[in-house]
């Protein structure tokens, strides 16, 4: 197949804006080259793909960024800018689709979700949020009742936010494994990793670290400054060790490092990346029993998952978590997140959604 991705608009692939859908569209690059696919992608300027990927085609962009979902209220109205990203990606998408198979949309946003229905390209959507907005799950529902096959989600826990979904395709994600070094580094210390933003819940992963009188390596982009500071002022000094944000290869070196990964949204993740990332590396996690995580994470096996937002218990399962096997960590993904595993999902999807519009 001729693919043609159309990345987020929130951030270049390289910066870090755009969360698990940065790492998600390179996993699955890789592996659609791997499977012999021809790949295009439209991004805004700026933006890189991993080294193994540049077979791929890449189209920039330039425009103004959308606000992500996750910063607006749930009854907020659509909002696009002038000289918007979003559109330009779009139009530059359709255009390149129309000597392709597909164009495969990754971002969370209204109009791409309008266009399936008024274009006669087909158009796929990775879901890559829970319903964070009113008029996108709205609209989702209208374009599902006529295209029930041009949706996919990472977990059946992000898909049961759209209740109107019957059948929903689930595709998991994929991790290019070699990314990756397996280490047994039992005594390390204590990591979290993601935006450092509200809705991902940092506070009480420092909570532990405190209560244990450790510090908490970080690694992340302060999306929200304010909220970073009141956390570091609410802890003893230098209680949290800011890591920044790291490319892939630089992150898995240090978490590698780490005896435990705290993971701790306050809101239902579709997937939970950096939790894979984590075990890839053998490192175990403990999350709150909410979202994608909870069905990665096999609790006492892989990892321990915590009640929501009961800090105590997350502290409770860090003093045991030498009882998991680091190797058990990495031969989950080995067995349920490479990017052939991942692609493979995709791709089958795709063709059963391609002979609709046959």
């Amino acid at each position: 197949m001729r693919i043609v991705l159309m990345s987020t608009p929130i951030g270049f692939l390289g910066s870090g804006k755009g969360g698990g859908v940065e790492l998600t569209l390179n996993s699955l690059v890789t592996g659609l080259l791997s499977l012999g696919h021809s790949v295009d992608v439209v991004a805004p300027k700026n933006s890189k793909l991993y080294y193994c990927n540049e077979k791929a085609n890449l189209h920039f962009v330039d425009g103004e960024d959308q606000i992500s979902w996750q910063h607006q209220n749930y009854n907020s109205p659509v909002s696009i800018p002038d000289d918007s990203l979003l559109v330009g990606m779009l139009e530059k998408g359709l255009d390149l689709a129309k000597k392709a198979d597909v164009l495969l949309n990754m971002s969370y946003d209204w109009l791409p979700i309008w266009m399936t229905l008024n274009v006669k390209i087909p158009i796929a959507h990775i879901i890559s949020m829970g319903s964070e907005s009113s008029v996108i799950s709205n609209l989702i529902a209208k374009v599902y009742d006529e295209h029930p096959y041009n949706f996919a989600f990472h977990s059946k826990i992000q898909a049961n936010d759209y209740p109107f979904i019957k059948k929903p395709v689930i595709i998991g994600n994929g991790f290019k494994l070699d990314n990756y070094t397996f280490r047994d580094s039992v005594k390390g210390p204590l990591a979290w990793v993601g935006r450092v933003a509200p809705e991902k819940g940092l506070e009480d992963a420092v909570y532990v670290a405190n209560k244990l009188g450790e510090k908490l390596k970080v690694w992340g982009v302060k999306e929200d400054e304010a909220y970073a500071s009141k956390i570091e002022q609410s802890f003893p000094q230098d209680t949290i060790d800011w890591m920044g944000f790291l490319s892939t290869n630089e992150l898995q070196k240090e978490l590698g490092k780490c005896r435990v990964l705290l993971n701790t949204p306050k809101w239902n993740e579709a997937y939970g990346n950096v939790v894979v990332e984590a075990l890839a590396c053998g490192v175990p996690v403990i999350a709150y029993k909410r979202g994608g995580p909870s069905e990665i994470i096999k609790h006492g096996q892989t990892g321990y998952l915590a009640d929501p937002d009961d800090k105590k218990n997350m502290l409770s399962y860090v003093e045991i978590i030498e009882k998991i096997k680091r190797k058990k960590c990495r031969e989950w993904v080995e067995k349920n997140a490479s990017t052939d595993i991942f692609a493979n999902k995709v791709v089958n999807w795709l063709n059963r959604l391609m002979k609709e519009y046959k």
